[in-house]
């Protein structure tokens, strides 16, 4: 018995559906980036607090199920925000320290470029500032595990990059130095936010790239002086 030749071949693979160019995924994919844009918009501008689900999908332009599609609170679209954005510092200040350490530049030198990378990252755009320094205290216990892990990876990457550790300092001293230092730097940054709120002074950023260099120059003197 001869099989029919459409018998023989296998069934085509349904088509996936495109709209304006995109498929389900990449529809997704789309709905998240505007639901976080909203979102950095609107904290920055009315606190987190001060800021409703139903704003964030309004100013977002998707529907409210299209946000618990991605995050089942407020709290949980706020914790992804503090990750985006503390990946964009990380990568900008990594690459910036392996740059002037690639140029054979010590760390006196190399601080000054770390520092200016780190205020850049959150000035340039001064929403940022306001989302990560202006907001992540005091909202829950879930959001300040993550702002402590976030210190904590800055304080472990100022460690790395000190120079002349005393012989024989015990790892968990320069880490609690290291951490004492990173606290004393955010809280200038949020002085400095609190301050230059809006962002629109010229010299805004400098100014706060001088104070951090300076701070973390005293520091690095004390460290010296120690050994």
């Amino acid at each position: 018995m001869t099989r029919s030749k459409s018998a023989a071949r296998p069934a085509p693979a349904p088509a996936r559906r495109r709209i304006r160019g995109l498929d389900a995924e990449q529809r997704s994919a789309q709905r998240r980036r505007q639901l976080l844009d909203a979102a950095t918009e609107l904290f920055a501008e009315h606190s987190f607090s001060g800021t409703s689900i139903e704003q964030i999908c309004q100013h977002a332009y998707v529907g409210t199920k299209g946000f618990y599609d991605h995050f089942e609170s407020k709290e949980a679209c706020y914790i992804a925000l503090l990750e985006q954005i503390t990946a964009q510092i990380q990568q900008r200040v990594g690459e910036a320290a392996a740059a002037a350490e690639a140029e054979g530049s010590d760390w006196s030198q190399r601080s000054a470029v770390v520092v200016s990378a780190f205020v850049h990252a959150i000035a340039d755009d001064p929403r940022l500032a306001k989302v990560t320094f202006g907001e992540a205290g005091g909202i829950s216990p879930v959001v300040e595990r993550q702002r402590r892990g976030n210190r904590r990876w800055a304080a472990a990457f100022l460690d790395r990059q000190w120079s002349g550790a005393t012989a024989g300092e015990p790892d968990h001293a320069r880490m609690a130095l290291a951490l004492a230092t990173i606290g004393g730097m955010f809280e200038l940054v949020a002085d400095w936010l609190h301050h230059h709120d809006d962002g629109g002074a010229p010299d805004a950023a400098e100014r706060l790239i001088e104070d951090l260099t300076v701070f973390l120059t005293v520091i690095d003197a004390g460290r010296s002086g120690a050994r």
